[in-house]
């Protein structure tokens, strides 16, 4: 959720920036010690690995924002969010796992950072190391946690998050279905949405949008920072040096980081990551016990446990520096011998409505039961177009669901793809003279494997 300087990574990665720019961009980091006095940690094992945290600070945040955000109240002085990034030793891949702050952990012995008492060793939620113990001991309990060495240590607040997607100029989030949460504020309908940075603070803070709670918002706190990659990649800021420095210097400046996280290891990322894109990304979260089931523990609360056989196997993998996700299918639009070409969206999930636009008696049947034939939704009963003569056949769709349309003119060959504003969720087919046949179409199917990881790309509209 606080992918603030992981961002500044991205843009560094693609920019050529040189050493005096880096220099100047590091002089307005906030710095920390988070590695102090640390001992016993784990081996170092390939590539480097980021500690992102986001806490809920808002001392920054105007009267305004505050209201217009529901953005009230008294912060915990916890962590909000926390993910682990794992920086490939080529260069060439990002692996995002969230720990979930709710997360059974057991705190090692340390001093309470507001009151000066020492503590032994107690069990916690995982987000209350940083409230006993600060940034220090949040590294050392997720260490001891994962087994993985922390390479640098990165803290991102309210205001920091709503800065860095306001220097992009918003971020594109989409939604399917309507999205609402009264606490936040979120008011989504479905579609894709241009959000600044308070709306998109709203959207990755929401955790009563469905029954799912803490787990779904961590989804959507994953689909945030693809889409953020992606806008990143694709607005232009990489290729404009003035843009670039505008942008990361707001990102890094504020931002709290490790002292050792300066110019000369932003310029070795950078050498490392020119070519990033979303598809160089993967998401997942540490694997539950249970089904992610709550688990009551005294004197703590509900909390929630990690499968201690799955997800030794994920964080083995991060030391080793191996892929999260399985190699991946053909792409949407292509083809084997004897196979049905393969689409983003199932023909399963889209609703078609035949409409006949030739004189040609039982074509609109033709087409409906072919579309059904191949696994399409259609309603069974045809129309007759009012258009006349219809040479070519048109696929008609709401932009809210473009996917499903680009899918549907798959099976279509030829066909012309025509947005209809506020048309709703079923396709219109308008079959003309040029129809042939329906050319079978799949869903993609790029399995999630073992980790149940996606790669940036893949977080689509949902």
């Amino acid at each position: 959720m606080r992918m603030a300087t992981a961002l500044s990574v991205v843009v560094l990665g693609a920019g050529g920036i040189g050493h005096a720019v880096m220099t100047s961009l590091d002089t307005g980091i906030g710095r920390i010690d988070p590695f102090k006095d640390m001992k016993n940690r784990p081996g170092a094992g390939r590539g480097l690995n980021l500690l992102l945290v986001g806490t809920d600070g808002r001392d920054k945040i105007t009267e305004e924002e505050r209201q217009k955000y529901r953005l009230g109240g008294a912060p915990c002085h916890c962590t909000d969010t926390i993910m682990l990034v794992h920086l490939s030793a080529d260069g060439g891949r990002a692996s995002v796992v969230s720990l979930p702050r709710d997360s059974f952990a057991e705190l090692p012995d340390h001093t309470d950072a507001t009151t000066g008492a020492h503590h032994t060793s107690h069990p916690v939620k995982l987000n209350a190391a940083y409230a006993e113990g600060g940034p220090g001991l949040t590294v050392r309990t997720v260490e001891h946690l994962t087994g993985v060495k922390i390479s640098h240590y990165l803290e991102v607040d309210f205001t920091s998050f709503m800065k860095t997607v306001d220097a992009l100029d918003g971020v594109d989030i989409c939604t399917t279905r309507p999205m609402k949460d009264t606490y936040t504020g979120l008011d989504l309908a479905p579609g894709t949405h241009r959000m600044n940075g308070g709306e998109a603070l709203q959207y990755v803070r929401s955790r009563h949008v469905d029954g799912a709670a803490d787990l779904g918002r961590m989804e959507r706190q994953q689909r945030f920072v693809a889409a953020l990659i992606g806008r990143a990649t694709s607005s232009g800021v990489l290729l404009n040096p003035a843009r670039f420095k505008e942008v990361t210097s707001t990102v890094l400046g504020s931002v709290r980081a490790d002292a050792g996280f300066g110019a000369e290891q932003m310029l070795a990322v950078n050498e490392a990551m020119r070519g990033f894109s979303p598809a160089s990304s993967e998401f997942t979260s540490v694997p539950l016990a249970d089904g992610g089931a709550s688990v009551p523990v005294k004197g703590v609360g509900a909390t929630v446990k990690w499968d201690p056989v799955k997800s030794k196997r994920l964080f083995e993998a991060l030391r080793e520096d191996q892929p999260l996700t399985p190699p991946r299918r053909p792409a949407p639009g292509t083809a084997s011998a004897g196979k049905a070409t393969t689409v983003e969206v199932s023909p399963e999930d889209i609703r078609v409505q035949v409409y006949n636009g030739t004189p040609a008696d039982g074509l609109g049947k033709q087409v409906d039961d072919a579309l059904q034939a191949t696994g399409f939704r259609t309603t069974g009963s045809p129309l007759t177009s009012d258009g006349g003569d219809v040479r070519r056949t048109v696929v008609m769709y709401d932009p809210r669901w473009d996917r499903s349309a680009k899918s549907l003119a798959a099976a279509l060959p030829g066909s012309e793809l025509r947005a209809v504003k506020q048309q709703g969720a079923t396709l219109k087919v308008v079959a003309g003279t040029d129809y042939k046949a329906v050319t079978p179409v799949r869903a993609q199917e790029n399995p999630k494997g073992e980790f149940d990881a996606t790669t940036g790309d893949q977080a689509v509209c949902r």
